[in-house]
Formats: C-alpha cells, structure tokens, sequence
C-alpha cells in the first residue's frame, strides 16, 4: 500500500513537473495578446518611418494584433533607441533603427543603453546605398573629375550632410579617405537643407538616401556621380558604382533593422523575423522598395546582429580616422 502510494505521489510529481515546464510554452505560443508597439526614433515621413509603415497591414494580417507606430524623435535616434531598450521584453515593443544606431555607439561616449546587452536584432530589412550628387554649376560632371579637382584644389568643395554623424556624413568621410582627398563638411538639420543648398550650388557634393535624390537626378535638377554601394540601383541603371569608377571599398548606405529589448523570448523573436521576412520578400513590398532604391533583404535575427556589429566596427574606424566629434 505504502509503496503504491509512493509511486503515485512520484508520478503526480512529475506530471506536475511537466505541466510546470509546458507554461511557458503554451505562453509563448499565445503570443501577441495585445497590440505590438514598433518604436521608430525619427520623425513621420522620413526612410525609417516609411520602412516601419510598409510592414504594418501585413504584420496586422500575420500576427491577429493591432500594429501601432510609435514616432520618438530626438537626439539622433537615441530617445526612441533607449524606450525599446527599457520596455518590457514580453514581444510586444519592437523598434525600427537605421545606420545611425550603429554610429552612435562610436559618436557618444555614454548612451543609456548598451547596444550589444540591452537590445537584439529581428531582421535586416532592407538596405538602401547612398546616392551622390552634384549641382549642375559644378566644374565637375562626374566622380573622376570631381577627385581631381578635390586634390587640385584642397578645401574649396564643400559637402553637406544630413548631420554630423549620419551616415551621408560618413560616407563622405569614407571617400575623402579611400581618395586621399580635402573636403570641408557643411552639416545641416536635415536632408532637406542640405538639398536646397545643392541646387543653389552653395555646396558641390551630397551624399543622400536613394529617395531624396532618384527624381531630381532624373528630372535633371542635379547630376548623380555615383551610387556607394556593390551594385548598381534599378532605379536608375545608369549611374555606376563607386567600386565601378575606381574606388574600391566605398561603400556606405543607409539601412532599416527591426530591433527588440534584450530578453525577449527567441521563439518571438524568431517568429516575429519570419513573419517580417514573409513580408519583405512579397513581390508588392519589393517592388515598392526598388522604387525607392532600396534591396529587400529579410535576415534571422543572428544575421541581423551579425550585420549590425560589422557596421558598428566600420563606421566606429571611419568616426576614429576622420576626427568626428559631436559638439
């Protein structure tokens, strides 16, 4: 009697035990319960938002939860990097981030977050090459000429930037390296600025997301020299690359990741990257981020992480060699 009793004490143990270690499972597979958050650290409008936006009706479709974008601008992406890095790592915030985060682990000394413990990558969406530009007054035409002049004359072409550290910053920096060139940076509050001062010819060279410079190259407002990337943009086929015109390794681009807190459970994350992926690879989202010169990508989350710490240690060199500081 003892002993059988004993035996059934044993077995409602371990059925207990079991059970206990099925909870979290049937947890996760109850994910989403509510509404997921994806945080994006810059205003509506610009490549990030638009980025977060395409992959909202299919996340809604995908997943059975609302979608809700949340814009947290201010101090270069850092306000809205921190709110996904403090937020509860249940599957329910997510952020979007672009090359800056990755900068910025070199641009200031003292984030309040650290990039490699409290945040882990979901997917690599896309990736967009910086286009170059120059106004149609300059007394250059193309990227041969231009470096030329640059070495003919040290300091007289100004190139502007969306702001120091950005990645048009950078990737000008990159090629006054790799060209062993002068340049003076003019940085600005913006894009829009900067592009404003291009066609009035105050500045003779800006480096630019595919989306702000496609229709002005084609509409002949200003002229494309090059594209910082290893291929060639569908967009416009007939700018070439820097790699094409003799500069190997300038290669600089802008990009979109989808970003979680540290903690968040893998499976999430693994099912949160495979419905993204889903997304980025249907034939209407490609299509829309070839108009914007943007390649589709779709990673695991190792990937992702992969891909962000090679850009973390790039630009933290470039940010090194050229000096940048941020006042």
């Amino acid at each position: 009697m003892n002993a059988s009793l004993s035996r059934r004490r044993v077995v409602q143990a371990a059925g207990a035990a079991l059970a206990s270690a099925a909870l979290p499972a049937l947890a996760q597979t109850a994910w989403p319960s509510k509404p997921i958050k994806i945080i994006v650290p810059y205003t509506a409008g610009g490549f990030t938002d638009q980025m977060a936006r395409l992959l909202q009706v299919g996340l809604q479709k995908a997943l059975g939860q609302p979608i809700v974008i949340e814009n947290r601008a201010g101090a270069n992406s850092i306000i809205g990097v921190d709110a996904v890095a403090k937020a509860a790592p249940d599957g329910h915030t997510f952020g979007v981030v672009i090359a800056a985060y990755a900068a910025n682990t070199s641009l200031y000394p003292k984030l309040p977050y650290n990039p490699r413990k409290d945040l882990v990558g979901v997917s690599l969406m896309g990736v967009s090459p910086l286009l170059a530009a120059v106004p149609n007054n300059a007394p250059f035409k193309n990227t041969k000429e231009l470096v030329a002049y640059a070495k003919a004359n040290p300091g007289k072409i100004s190139f502007g930037s969306s702001g120091t550290g950005s990645a048009a910053h950078l990737t000008s920096e990159l090629m006054k390296a790799l060209t062993q060139t002068y340049m003076l940076h003019i940085p600005y509050r913006g894009a829009a600025p900067a592009f404003t001062d291009l066609l009035g010819g105050q500045i003779q060279l800006f480096f630019d997301a595919p989306t702000g410079l496609i229709q002005a190259g084609k509409s002949g407002r200003v002229q494309l020299i090059g594209v910082s990337g290893e291929k060639r943009l569908p967009a416009v086929p007939d700018v070439p690359t820097f790699i094409e015109q003799g500069i190997p390794g300038l290669v600089g681009s802008t990009w979109a990741s989808m970003i979680a807190p540290a903690g968040t459970p893998r499976d999430i994350v693994k099912r949160m990257s495979d419905a993204v992926n889903a997304i980025i690879q249907s034939e209407e989202i490609k299509a829309k981020l070839e108009a914007m010169g943007t390649f589709p990508e779709g990673t695991t989350p190792e990937a992702c992480d992969a891909f962000i710490e090679a850009e973390t240690v790039k630009w933290g060199k470039v940010i090194k060699n050229a000096g940048v500081t941020l006042d």
